[in-house]
């Protein structure tokens, strides 16, 4: 592993799982080279959401929580957010 890619590893050791998830979506938004493919963004954020609520036993996270993470998401971009 080089610097890098241990300076990365440090900054996203202390985030949560939310938050993990939004990192993992970016690398993988980034690994596809394309700026303007809005319908694999939504697709993807669907799955993920699916996994999520799948999963909200185990990561002890509620129905609510979820809408929580949706809702900051959609403000933050927002052309206003």
């Amino acid at each position: 592993m080089n610097e890098l890619e241990k300076m990365v590893m440090k900054e996203i050791s202390a985030l949560d799982e939310m938050r993990l998830i939004d990192v993992l979506g970016f690398i993988r938004y980034l690994k596809m080279g394309k700026t303007n493919n809005h319908e694999w963004i939504e697709g993807w954020f669907e799955e993920i959401l699916k996994t999520i609520r799948k999963q909200k036993g185990k990561l002890h996270i509620t129905p609510g929580e979820i809408q929580k993470e949706i809702e900051k998401m959609k403000v933050s971009d927002s052309p206003n957010g």
